[in-house]
């Protein structure tokens, strides 16, 4: 793509115009990409052939595992994508792959938030599991230094030992945090008192389970006498001995204050609401989730800096606003991969139905529409693209059929997997299209019998008999024919033009001759002559074609064919042009004069010999 950019004309001087080379979808080109293309268009047509299937509460579940199946594609890239970061020699290239790890880890977070709020459609009690397991699967660092200071001979004394406690009742991994604690009091003997009853808290801290039937009333009181339980132990200075466990007492009764002390730990906005949430608000209603995300950005960001487009996109999502997801996104993100599966998926959620554009498509085949001219950017992926467009119900049919003319086909197997895809779709005038270029690609490399049977395949009578006189041209050099197999097997295709029929009936006479079957032989080459369909160049040699049927022993030709023969050979000769001057033209009239004598001979011959034997046949 070409964009001018015209700077502003100066009173002295005229502006100065410049070209900005852009390239399409560059996301194409990379490898690691080109797996999460391949990967998803498999899961794409898959949700696409059962969409009848889906029915009833199997609807819900088979969408839910169709999402999980793209989540775990992204992160699969996303992980070789960190590999070839680790591994890169040139630091350019290496802050490139970087950048794209966290574009997709973006993409990762952001899909894992709708599967949740669109398609699982969790409700109060189980939204927040949801919510925790989302931030846990996103803020995995914790795991590695879990690891590491248990591995050290002293874990309590681990230098990061207090920052992983933290971080673990941050993410809500309680039992773990009281694994740990129960650590710090086998080590300490004057805080194993403090540490027996902060895990106690932790142990009995109410949480709705999956399994779990209590309604959402008795878990909310449950919930609040824990906190006033906790709520005590901090006023009556249970933990005043040691900061640490009094900040962890203070986080789990969801004091902001202790939270945003926390920053470094909590890394973002959403980590916040989501701890936030699990301490204050743990019976939350998806209702009430966008008030409570707007107030934790703005508490977290605390005014020091601005919204990132990826907080944008969360906080549309929290606000149940799909149109503005989908917008946000494909205005931050590079391609449009994301949005056309999210689109496309969301759809099939049956929560896109109202928005229709204005010019004609809906949201989800505007999208697909946009990422399928991408994939046929590329040399191989247009393959894919094929069945999204296949999958557009309004345009995808007529954008298949500009997209398909434009692939150069640089070789047969490419052109053959084209026209296959063009037949299998009835698209005759791509078909026709492509076949022609075929044949005529097959003449230029002097391959005559392809050329033959793509024009056939086209239907395309002027090619055909464009190839048809170079068969013919050839056969008058050589004396006989190429590609017998294709000629004799021609069938109905023959019918295509006059001189494809000359052709076939030409090389069937050649075989009654060859197979002793004379008068057959006879019968089809007068009619080649007198039906006007052989090329007046190519009568001299069908004329002298008839000499050794009339110099057989036996009549072939009756009295009536005969006259017949000798009324064309006289026409044939009174139309050839008479070349005066001496030359190589004098010297070919002069040999095909010799011939035609002889044909005249043979032809009185003949004509008496038939005349007597239809003589004595009527006495008799």
């Amino acid at each position: 793509m070409l964009i001018f950019s015209v700077l502003e004309e100066s009173e002295t001087e005229p502006g100065c115009p410049f070209i900005y080379i852009i390239r399409k979808d560059i996301d194409v080109y990379s490898q690691i990409l080109r797996k999460l293309f391949n990967e998803s268009h498999g899961i794409f047509v898959g949700l696409q052939r059962i969409e009848e299937e889906l029915t009833g509460k199997s609807r819900k579940a088979q969408l839910v595992r169709v999402s999980k199946n793209y989540r775990s594609v992204i992160r699969a890239c996303m992980e070789e994508m960190h590999q070839v970061a680790i591994a890169a020699k040139d630091p350019a290239s290496g802050r490139q792959f970087s950048s794209q790890v966290s574009i997709l880890s973006a993409m990762e977070l952001i899909w894992n938030l709708c599967e949740i709020l669109f398609i699982e459609v969790a409700p109060a009690g189980p939204l927040l599991l949801h919510l925790l397991d989302w931030v846990r699967l996103h803020v995995c660092e914790v795991d590695s230094l879990l690891a590491d200071v248990l591995g050290s001979e002293n874990p309590s004394k681990h230098e990061s030992f207090w920052k992983l406690v933290t971080i673990l009742v941050l993410q809500g991994r309680l039992d773990e945090a009281r694994q740990m604690l129960s650590k710090e009091a086998d080590a300490s003997p004057s805080s194993a008192g403090m540490c027996r009853i902060l895990g106690d808290l932790m142990r009995t801290m109410p949480v709705l389970s999956p399994g779990n039937t209590q309604t959402l009333t008795e878990l909310d009181l449950k919930w609040q006498h824990w906190h006033e339980e906790c709520e005590r132990h901090l006023q009556d200075s249970t933990f005043a001995a040691s900061p640490h466990l009094e900040s962890l007492c203070k986080i789990m009764l969801g004091d902001e204050a202790a939270l945003l002390e926390q920053k470094e730990l909590l890394n973002n906005w959403y980590h916040f609401l989501v701890t936030r949430l699990l301490y204050s608000h743990p019976t939350v209603k998806p209702i009430d989730l966008h008030l409570y995300a707007q107030s934790s950005l703005d508490l977290f960001l605390g005014g020091e800096s601005s919204p990132e487009p990826l907080d944008s996109i969360l906080l549309a999502a929290f606000e149940f606003d799909v149109h503005q997801v989908i917008k946000e996104c494909s205005i931050a993100l590079s391609n449009w991969w994301f949005v056309a599966h999210l689109t496309d998926l969301l759809d099939h959620c049956k929560l896109l139905q109202s928005h229709n554009l204005y010019f004609g498509s809906n949201m989800r085949e505007f999208l697909l529409l946009e990422y399928a001219s991408g994939l046929f950017a590329h040399h191989s992926l247009w393959q894919l693209g094929v069945d999204y467009f296949d999958y557009c119900p309004e345009l995808g049919r007529v954008s298949l059929e500009l997209h398909i003319e434009r692939i150069p086909l640089s070789t047969e197997q490419k052109a053959l997997k084209v026209l296959r895809i063009c037949e299998q779709r009835q698209m005759t005038e791509q078909v026709r299209s492509i076949c022609k270029i075929l044949a005529m690609s097959a003449v230029r490399n002097n391959r005559l019998g392809s050329a033959l049977s793509w024009s056939i395949r086209a239907r395309d009578a002027a090619f055909a008999t464009l190839v048809s006189d170079r068969f013919l041209k050839d056969y008058c050099e050589r004396g006989s024919f190429s590609d017998l197999d294709l000629i004799d097997n021609l069938g109905p295709a023959m019918m295509l033009s006059d001189r494809l029929t000359f052709l076939g009936k030409y090389r069937e006479f050649h075989r009654f001759y060859g197979e002793k079957r004379l008068t057959d032989a006879a019968s089809l080459l007068l009619s080649l002559m007198t039906s006007q369909i052989a090329p007046r160049s190519f009568w001299v040699i069908l004329l002298i074609d008839a000499l050794p049927l009339l110099e057989e022993k036996e009549v072939v030709f009756s009295a009536e064919q005969t006259y017949e023969l000798m009324r064309c050979l006289e026409d044939f000769a009174s139309r050839r042009p008479v070349w005066r001057e001496p030359g190589v033209q004098r010297i070919q009239e002069d040999v095909e004069n010799t011939k035609l004598e002889m044909l005249r001979l043979a032809l009185a011959r003949n004509l008496g010999r038939a005349i007597i034997k239809e003589g004595s046949l009527e006495g008799s």
